[in-house]
């Protein structure tokens, strides 16, 4: 019974109330061990009765084993996973080893999770426990998080109850916590008087809950300890009273003062990690430990067997007998289980055993690990998969066979997002290979965590240095490493390195194969651009765009770089079809991480091309994703795109997004995209700025791509602060990049600084060329930034009528795009102009979130409402919710009828 705790148990059974209602939730009960969180949960399943309950454990000694704890949950509801689309329920079979698979991405699986409890709460509420979180094996505590942070309109309520002051740490910051302390006065006082049958006295009541906290397992321990005349006051209170080191060495004392058989039964017990009676009792038998054994462990009171499961009285009592033990008997204890251990299902936790025990260079077992992580990693168990390599190499005596186990935990610790720890094992890695291949694939992944999480100037100088190495024996690596050494530069990341990309890699032979050829050219055409020959570079990258075009759009390592090329030569349009591609793929196979990629930068050509709404949604999904996965430096990019939208449009989230941007900016390694954020939070500042300000923020832009993006501002905040020279040189270096690359926006972008600078028919005749320039341009904005500018020319020129027609036009566009501030000057032209413009009524207008506008646009494109949530990493259910609140605000009430929108209102 609980005693105490209303507050506690109301904010709990809230929780509960929600999800029965349709709006789901989770909770996170933190505190020391012994302070009731186990108590609490038991509670919740006792008296939720009119929902499926859902229980699971973390359980320190199985945390290598991927998605141990996530299957013991999700075991009675599992026959729900064939009415998932087909790809979740694949993934989530493999996870749990039902079907064999090459691979599958760990968000894939994570969705599965989500979509899982979403279809089984169908059918009733769900309420599912994970106690002791702090030990859940790492992939069970991230997919429970990720659906955790996504229940909205799901009938489902987790709870999660995690250790504080542990080595293993829950990380949950981000979701709704509750932090126990001790209990009260009346609270103690009924709890002792229910555990020791005699009265307490309040003086000693206050003495035990000041020295116990009101640590309630402390305080049961009291009652068997203390005698009736301590409780009464008689008696004097012994100097050291149990709290939690306390408590753990009375367990200890319980232990030690049973029979040697006994003890082993239980060291078995806590070692064993599954808690099945008839594994424990094999293995216990073996070391010579019967059933007269077991019955005085019972008897005890540290464990009790219900069901053929074994419960220990407390968590406390595996991690004290377990330390207490010597390393020759766990040691003991670890074969004894490895060899009860039998059946296939059981090789995983048989080979950790055996680890376990080994305790020299074991070659054979190191071999079982392998085969352990290579199966973990096919079933997207990364962390696992990773302990599985580096224990193996631990007990690996060759060198080169080290440097590989190392190479391959590396690589799964930083797909499980444990950039440090991927850090530390490829060093390690790289300090003992010495094949060639091997060397080179290590110091690309060293270099590719270093550029993402750490100094990009590092990354390049690494990945640089890894190309020359392995050029003498193997080219066509070096040409791909020297390939991104040039793509780090071109978006700042040169290290000054003296070594050129071109210097290491010599170019394919004529023969080679269509995609060696195109690393090769964006090889070349990256460098040229990041060394400023616009004019050797821009038609080399031309060149890779148009023969990456026709080559295989799963190439995750070419498509991306050509995304990248296309960007850097301004061409929008190849721009949008490659990150298309990659999104299309992304959502297609469950690749979040890449999902979030594309998004963003998308958006960043959407950004360019006036498809605001677009990006605006882009950008909210990926910031969405970045938060969904916990790795807040993700979100620095979305954030700093939303940032200079909501300066654009006046959107009153702008200082929001812009602390936000900052605050992870300066607290977080944004890698490869440092550059690009920080001149984005510039560039919206400039558009916030007065006019001296707005130049000096946007001087600060760094990277040639976004001062190019940005040339309108620059040109426009340069002439008004007296700073000809400067956009001078900014229209001459706009010049030479369209005729470098052909693009149109540059050229119309060039003429507009021009015809500001002009007067006269001078004036005219460019602005005409700028419009006419633009005609080949996907830039929107700009377009009609030209014709509010001509259209201000023509009226101070006393042409009104031919003002009014640059002038209405321009208007339009910006009232579509919500951009204010223009718009309003355009509404200020147009009366100086002798015509008043009737401005929209901003009530009237449907005013979707950007969920419901990504909603919409998959709905429309003749998506089911699963379909969508795949595509979405939602529940079905969530979509559903979303889509009603779309055909609310619109006014219909069918798929048909939201078929028939205007796509500008809902953009694909």
């Amino acid at each position: 019974m609980v005693h105490g705790r209303g507050n506690e148990r109301a904010a709990i059974g809230a929780v509960i109330d929600r999800a029965r209602a349709g709006h789901g939730g989770a909770l996170v009960l933190r505190g020391l061990p012994g302070v009731g969180k186990t108590m609490l949960l038991d509670e919740v399943a006792r008296s939720a009765e009119d929902v499926r309950l859902l229980r699971t454990q973390g359980v320190e000694s199985e945390s290598p084993l991927a998605f141990a704890a996530l299957h013991r949950l999700l075991r009675p509801v599992l026959s729900y996973a064939d009415r998932l689309p087909e790809p979740q329920s694949l993934a989530l079979k493999t996870a749990f080893g039902q079907v064999a698979s090459a691979g599958v991405d760990r968000f894939l699986i994570f969705l599965a999770v989500l979509s899982l409890l979403a279809e089984a709460a169908e059918d009733g509420p769900i309420v599912a426990v994970i106690d002791d979180a702090q030990w859940l094996d790492d992939v069970s505590a991230a997919a429970l998080l990720f659906a955790a942070r996504r229940l909205n309109a799901e009938r489902v309520a987790l709870f999660f109850a995690a250790r504080d002051g542990d080595e293993r740490r829950f990380e949950s910051e981000d979701l709704p916590r509750i932090v126990l302390a001790g209990i009260d006065d009346d609270a103690a006082a009924r709890l002792l008087r229910e555990q020791a049958g005699t009265p307490v006295s309040p003086e000693v009541l206050a003495e035990l809950v000041r020295r116990t906290g009101g640590n309630p397992l402390a305080l049961v321990e009291l009652a068997s300890s203390l005698t009736p005349g301590q409780f009464a006051g008689a008696d004097a209170l012994p100097a050291r009273l149990p709290l939690t080191a306390g408590v753990e060495r009375a367990f200890l004392d319980r232990w030690r003062r049973l029979p040697g058989p006994a003890r082993t039964w239980l060291l078995v017990a806590a070692t064993d990690d599954a808690g099945e009676l008839a594994i424990v009792r094999r293995a216990a038998a073996a070391l010579g430990a019967g059933e007269e054994a077991l019955d005085s462990v019972e008897e005890s009171g540290l464990l009790r067997v219900a069901d053929g499961k074994l419960l220990l009285r407390h968590p406390l009592v595996r991690s004290a007998v377990y330390g207490a033990s010597t390393r020759s008997q766990r040691r003991e204890v670890h074969l004894a289980l490895a060899n009860v251990l039998a059946g296939a299902e059981e090789t995983d936790r048989r080979v950790w055993h055996l680890a376990a025990a080994a305790e020299d260079h074991d070659p054979a077992v190191a071999a079982e690990l392998d085969l352990v992580g290579q199966r973990a990693r096919g079933r997207g168990g990364h962390e696992a998969a990773s302990s599985a390599w580096e224990r193996a190499a631990e007990l690996s005596p060759a060198s080169g066979t080290k440097a590989r186990f190392l190479y391959e935990a590396a690589g799964s610790a930083w797909l499980a997002g444990q950039a440090g720890r991927a850090r530390r094992l490829s060093d390690a890695a790289l300090d003992l290979a010495s094949d060639a291949g091997l060397r080179a694939d290590a110091v690309r992944r060293r270099a590719r965590i270093e550029w993402n999480t750490g100094s990009l100037q590092q990354g390049h100088h690494m990945i640089l240095e890894g190309a020359r190495e392995v050029a003498p024996a193997d080219p066509v690596r070096a040409r791909e490493m020297a390939m991104f050494a040039a793509a780090l530069a071109s978006f700042g990341g040169g290290s000054g390195h003296d070594i050129s990309p071109l210097s290491v890699a010599a170019p394919p032979d004529i023969t080679a194969s269509a995609r060696e050829q195109c690393f090769w050219k964006l090889l070349v055409g990256l460098h040229q651009m990041a060394s400023g020959d616009l004019e050797r570079g821009a038609p080399v990258l031309r060149e890779a765009v148009a023969t990456g075009a026709a080559l295989d759009e799963a190439d995750q390592d070419l498509l991306p770089n050509l995304g990248i090329a296309a960007i850097q030569v301004g061409d929008d349009e190849a721009s949008l079809r490659f990150h298309n591609l990659l999104l299309a793929r992304a959502r297609g196979t469950g690749a979040m991480i890449m999902v979030l990629y594309s998004l963003t930068r998308r958006s960043l050509t959407e950004l360019a091309t006036g498809n605001w709404a677009a990006a605006r949604t882009g950008a909210s999904e990926a910031l969405q994703l970045a938060g969904g996965i916990g790795q807040p430096g993700l979100s620095a990019f979305p954030l700093a795109q939303l940032t200079l939208l909501d300066a654009l449009q006046d959107d009153g989230g702008f200082d929001r997004h812009l602390a936000a941007a900052e605050d992870i900016a300066s607290s977080h390694p944004l890698g490869i995209v440092t550059g690009t954020v920080h001149d984005l939070l510039h560039w919206a500042k400039a558009v916030r700025e007065p006019e001296g300000a707005a130049f000096h923020a946007l001087s600060r832009l760094q990277l040639p791509f976004m001062r190019r993006s940005a040339a309108l501002d620059c040109l426009e905040a340069g002439i008004r602060a007296g700073q000809l020279e400067d956009a001078a040189a900014r229209m001459s270096d706009l010049e030479r990049f369209a005729a470098a690359t052909g693009n149109a926006w540059p050229a119309a972008a060039a003429l507009h600084g021009r015809a500001l600078l002009a007067g006269g028919s001078a004036a005219d005749e460019l602005y005409r060329a700028a419009l006419q320039a633009h005609t080949g341009s996907l830039r929107l904005f700009d377009r009609a930034r030209t014709q509010l500018a001509y259209g201000s020319f023509l009226r101070r020129e006393r042409r009104r009528v031919d003002a009014r027609t640059q002038l209405e036009t321009a208007l339009e566009t910006f009232a579509e795009l919500g951009a204010r501030r223009w718009e309003e000057r355009a509404h200020q032209e147009l009366r100086a102009s002798g015509k008043t413009a009737r401005r929209r009524d901003p009530s009237a207008a449907v005013v979707l979130t950007p969920q419901e506008r990504q909603v919409a646009a998959l709905v429309r494109q003749g998506l089911s409402n699963r379909d969508a949530a795949a595509q979405l990493f939602l529940s079905p259910r969530t979509i559903d919710f979303h889509l009603r609140n779309v055909y609310a605000k619109l006014g219909i009430s069918t798929r048909a009828e939201l078929m028939r929108q205007n796509p500008a209102v809902l953009p694909v």
